[in-house]
């Protein structure tokens, strides 16, 4: 697995830009269907106990990862682990930043242009709007961390993606990858920690729906815009997104990546 590791992180590395960049699109949509499934499923789910409701979010949620590995993406995320080919000094450091912005953009625009799609489509009317109640209630509490939360909250996410990532390098088959995937995503998930590119769905979507939604959206929710103060686009960028970002990358390139290099790839020297 830890030479896997190595292996795909020079092939990533190695892709040209073009390539690059359509499969981060990809990757970052299908972060965006796993978050949408998940507000979906937990839409008017008040009476439901909160840890169900949590749980019921994991499960559903870890499509988007199982569609990355099985389906063939590049997920920011997951690319962290593109740190094992570097310390084995297979690839520069240059190569690992040029993968990680363009499939960081790539990622942006997919679950960007996913949540516009679902928002266009009115999605977040059904269930007499309570898909957009959740859709929103999601993005005002993410919009409302504080950075030193917030990078905490995305190492112990990443550390969970990538060990889903790194169970899936043994999997043999689809439903390997499935029972890789699904523990360790539905675990990040219901704990409340945070993914970076699956906030870059999630905070749009809201900030769609309390921007663009109609007075009859208002009217049968009995909410208002001045229910979701903290959810603005600075906040979501700054103070959310960036610190996620930050705590993704170590928790995944750091706790994972170079962790499991030191034990398994480390050159050792034995004296005669």
């Amino acid at each position: 697995m830890a030479a896997k590791a190595s292996d795909l992180g020079v092939s990533k590395a190695g892709l040209d830009t073009t390539r690059t960049f359509v499969l981060a699109v990809l990757a970052g949509a299908f972060i965006a269907l796993g978050a949408m499934f998940a507000t979906v499923v937990t839409a008017g789910a008040g009476d439901v106990p909160f840890g169900l409701a949590r749980l019921a979010a994991g499960v559903v949620f870890s499509l988007g990862l199982l569609l990355v590995v099985a389906a063939g993406a590049e997920l920011f995320t997951g690319n962290n682990l593109i740190v094992m080919a570097w310390a084995d000094r297979r690839v520069t450091v240059g190569r690992v930043a040029r993968n990680w912005a363009i499939v960081y953009l790539g990622n942006m625009v997919g679950a960007v242009a996913t949540a516009l799609l679902v928002y266009a489509a009115g999605q977040y009317e059904f269930g007499d709007g309570a898909v957009g109640l959740n859709a929103l209630a999601i993005a005002d509490t993410k919009a409302s961390l504080g950075w030193g939360q917030a990078v905490a909250l995305g190492v112990l996410c990443n550390a969970l993606v990538c060990l889903a990532v790194w169970l899936s390098y043994s999997a043999r088959s689809l439903t390997d990858k499935f029972f890789a995937v699904l523990l360790p995503i539905s675990a990040f998930v219901a704990a409340g920690f945070e993914h970076s590119i699956a906030n870059m769905y999630f905070l749009p979507l809201g900030l769609f729906v309390k921007s663009g939604a109609d007075e009859a959206f208002w009217h049968t929710t009995g909410a208002s815009v001045g229910d979701y103060p903290n959810l603005t686009w600075s906040a979501a960028a700054f103070d959310n997104v960036a610190p996620v970002t930050l705590g993704n990358i170590f928790g995944g390139a750091v706790m994972v990546g170079l962790v499991y290099w030191l034990v398994y790839r480390r050159p050792t020297h034995t004296s005669a």
